[in-house]
């Protein structure tokens, strides 16, 4: 007889369904898994690799990848890996990728641990580590099945380990590289130490923001500091274009909408006592909705003709896209839930309530198939202030890897399952947009 001991957790969190017997299997694979996730993701973690560099992180997931038995290939220049899972007789279907980034951050690691970064100034502080372990736990699993005959019915899977996402680039390659050929739908996790291990953040439609940097150029006339109605001042003038769009961009859009307008960067004069003849301004632009990307930058412009014609300088402004607004599919929010719920019962999932101003290139995949990220909570539960984002002390909660596997290896094997809706929606049309060749 089954102790009520052993009941009373499960109804405790909500019930978690009862597991089919692939999906036991799965769980078993990946249970035996962990340490090894965790020791991968820790040598991760000590040797780090900036945007551009990641050649060693992309070699030796490639030498795993390839033991393993997948058809595995280089991304563009060395960095970057694509491998692939392909248990179908024929090529009737299309396959469901995975992404995970690969890249860290200039930043230094401050953590007290034995697996901190070597690397001076440089650490994972994004999460990318446990990312990229994430979907390598996945494919290990799956080929592991693949290899016993356990897999339920044939899938089609695509592992994508992506660089320099900090810097906006990788996932435009990886695409230019083949990346998504013959992929219907992408998924993807995202470390969130918001959220407590053993919560999931969901959210259909947006959920980060569209990311322009916004260089400007003032041009003025050079002059003694003593005598500054001598010069035409683009300091000045910053200064005042600054507060203005930091007072006006409020008042001009509609309060339910969101814009984030910021500069980090001002760059002008060599000496105390001279006006220069130029400053430079870099900044970034947030918003979710493409209508009100378009009108925040025509507001942008009106206002920095005011201000010039106002200072007598000349003010040239230029945006530059870094990201597109990530758009979750409804289907595959469905899906990663689903997968969710069956691990964790009810109490595992999170509904996020509104878009993260952040941005993440995983946007530029889902430019071209449909796709979702979903938010995997980090930080140890009960645990106060745990570090953040891009923090000189973020660590995640281990516990998180091999789950984010599991969610991840589960929702690919369900979305094949023949006769089910996710079968239906997500691999049955192969729409000619899944195989154009994307623009350069």
């Amino acid at each position: 007889m089954v102790k009520l001991e052993y009941l009373l957790p499960l109804f405790l969190r909500g019930m978690p369904h009862r597991m089919t017997a692939w999906q036991s299997r799965l769980s078993a694979k990946i249970d035996q898994l962990s340490e090894s996730l965790v020791e991968f993701r820790r040598n991760l973690h000590r040797n780090p690799e900036v945007s551009g560099e990641e050649f060693q992180t992309s070699l030796t997931l490639y030498q795993i990848l390839g033991d393993l038995g997948l058809a595995v290939r280089m991304g563009p220049d060395g960095r970057g890996v694509i491998a692939d899972l392909d248990t179908f007789d024929d090529d009737g279907s299309t396959a469901i990728a995975l992404r995970g980034d690969i890249d860290a951050l200039p930043i230094h690691d401050c953590k007290e641990v034995d697996y901190c970064s070597r690397k001076d100034g440089v650490m994972h502080a994004c999460g990318h580590d446990a990312h990229a372990t994430v979907i390598l736990g996945a494919a290990q699993a799956l080929q592991q099945m693949t290899r016993n005959g356990e897999l339920p019915w044939p899938i089609r899977a695509r592992f994508i380990f992506q660089p320099a996402e900090e810097i906006c680039t990788g996932a435009r390659d990886m695409i230019k590289a083949g990346a998504l050929e013959d992929v219907s739908a992408i998924m993807a996790t995202h470390m969130e130490p918001g959220l407590p291990f053993g919560k999931v953040g969901f959210r259909k439609g947006e959920l980060t923001a569209s990311c322009e940097e916004i260089r400007i150029t003032i041009h003025g006339s050079s002059g003694h500091g003593a005598r500054p109605y001598e010069a035409n001042d683009p300091i000045a003038a910053a200064a005042q274009l600054i507060n203005t769009l930091y007072l006006a961009l409020p008042r001009v859009t509609q309060t339910h909408e969101a814009v984030v307008a910021s500069f980090g960067q001002i760059h002008g004069g060599a000496s105390p006592n001279v006006i220069p003849e130029t400053v430079k301004l870099d900044g970034t632009l947030r918003t979710l909705l493409p209508q009100t990307r378009l009108d925040t930058i025509q507001h942008i412009h009106r206002i920095a003709e005011g201000i010039a014609m106002a200072t007598q300088t000349e003010i040239d402004v230029q945006f530059e896209l870094g990201t597109d607004a990530v758009r979750n599919d409804a289907n595959l929010i469905d899906l990663l839930k689903e997968s969710c719920v069956e691990l964790m019962g009810m109490p595992g999932v999170y509904d996020i309530p509104r878009a993260s101003m952040g941005g993440e290139d995983f946007s530029f995949y889902l430019d071209h198939v449909p796709g979702a990220m979903v938010r995997l909570g980090c930080a140890t539960p009960g645990s106060d202030h745990w570090p953040m984002l891009h923090s000189t002390h973020f660590d995640i909660d281990e516990r998180v890897l091999p789950f984010g596997s599991n969610l991840l290896a589960r929702s690919v094997v369900a979305a094949f399952e023949p006769g089910s809706r996710w079968h239906q929606q997500l691999l049955t049309s192969r729409t000619s947009s899944h195989h154009d060749s994307p623009p350069d």
